[in-house]
């Protein structure tokens, strides 16, 4: 892998893979830039190729701030700083949301004070919004966690950890291990549902060297496992149950969403009318009509009665970029926000189609219960999700700091 886990991976590619146009068209960039002289490195190559994805791809976005602030990381990155600023400038002109001050891809400019302006702007703009408070603390402070899940009918959650292990927390907070490390060593867990019909969970999982859709019955055991198709890089991230017998799963390094026969043990790719870039968050509405998918440039919804695909639109003064936790709730969009936009945790009203957020409400942004969060679940009415996962302080599977581990809070807030 080359930054960090982008989504439920957001982090750990933004971590880890180091890998708008302003007075003229960004579209053809690629093609007037001269060939290097000298070799390219395959971070270098892979940044350009993004750029230029983003680039040709423009029209069919739907939140042209986000392209714009993707961009902006992207040259940052390549140390092209004139044109990094020029696009963030005009990204944070927009008014959306964006923030730079803390991703890493913006180090190169941290010592430009045109760039200090900007995130200051920001800053000044967007005042913090606290309405959540935590509901669980959780003492084992090297779980590492990424993905949870809510089982409705027994009222616990789920939640993994880079131990090779899924806890179980109960409403009243008791935690106890539902998956133990076992005879099979299975990749990181990210995204987890839970199966009304067994309780049994189905867990994406990714790191370094594999990536696995896994099956675990009632009792923890693995029963299945299967890896994504194909050949190259993988990073299963995020799923909803579709029916009976399929699911529906985003590939965040693949940039796929497969949906997978139960049965036939078979992953098909779904198609969209632009190309996705780091898809993570996925959900699915009430009565199984409409999927959305959300991406490092907005979310997409997929209409399954037709598998027609359309952008979501954000609105003014809005984004939907960068969703790594997504669920429906009435009529809603719930997500965990960081990948491309705010580190925030908000609510989407939509329009009937579902097709145009009609009004954003920001429960949670720039307060210590959005400490590296990633995802959450719905019970009661409530939203419980993720408040610090630590993951900052993990690399190469090891703690970096010990003496900076804290314990796991788990935060709710009210959704009615």
């Amino acid at each position: 892998m080359q930054e960090a886990r982008v989504g439920k991976m957001f982090q750990r590619l933004l971590l880890r893979i180091a890998r708008c146009a302003v007075a003229a068209p960004l579209i053809g960039f690629a093609q007037q830039t001269p060939a290097p002289t000298n070799p390219v490195s395959p971070e270098t190559a892979t940044r350009r190729a993004e750029i230029q994805k983003v680039e040709e791809s423009l029209p069919k976005i739907a939140d042209r701030g986000a392209a714009l602030f993707f961009l902006a990381r992207r040259y940052a990155q390549l140390g092209d700083s004139d044109r990094a600023l020029s696009l963030l400038k005009e990204c944070i002109s927009r008014d959306e949301g964006f923030d730079p001050a803390e991703l890493p891809q913006f180090e190169p400019l941290h010592s430009n004070a045109a760039f200090h302006a900007i995130a200051e702007e920001v800053r000044r703009r967007r005042s913090p919004v606290h309405h959540a408070r935590v509901a669980f603390t959780l003492s084992e402070n090297d779980l590492f966690p990424e993905g949870i899940a809510a089982d409705l009918k027994q009222h616990v959650f789920y939640m993994g950890s880079v131990k090779q292990k899924i806890v179980q927390i109960t409403e009243n907070g008791k935690v106890s291990d539902a998956v133990t490390p076992g005879d099979y060593r299975f990749p990181e867990l990210n995204g987890i549902k839970v199966d009304p019909k067994d309780h049994g969970l189905w867990v994406a999982s990714a790191d370094e060297h594999n990536s696995e859709l896994l099956h675990f019955d009632a009792q923890g055991k693995l029963v299945e496992h299967f890896p994504p198709p194909g050949s190259g890089q993988h990073a299963l991230n995020d799923l909803v149950l579709y029916g009976s017998n399929e699911i529906d799963v985003t590939d965040t390094l693949a940039n796929e969403v497969y949906r997978f026969d139960r049965k036939k043990h078979t992953f098909t790719s779904l198609s969209f009318h632009r190309p996705l870039l780091y898809p993570n968050g996925i959900a699915l509405s009430d009565g199984g009509q409409q999927l959305y998918v959300g991406d490092i440039l907005g979310v997409i919804q997929v209409d399954l009665r037709n598998n027609q695909t359309h952008e979501v639109e954000p609105g003014r003064h809005n984004t939907l970029a960068g969703i790594d936790g997504l669920y429906w709730y009435k009529g809603s969009l719930i997500g965990v926000q960081y990948g491309n936009g705010p580190y925030r945790v908000a609510r989407w009203r939509l329009s009937a189609d579902g097709l145009r957020v009609t009004s954003t409400e920001v429960f949670e942004y720039r307060t210590p219960l959005i400490s590296f969060p990633t995802t959450g679940a719905i019970m009661g009415g409530n939203f419980y999700f993720i408040a610090n996962t630590g993951i900052n302080n993990y690399k190469d599977g090891k703690v970096v700091d010990p003496s900076k581990l804290e314990p796991i809070n788990i935060a709710v807030v009210r959704l009615d």
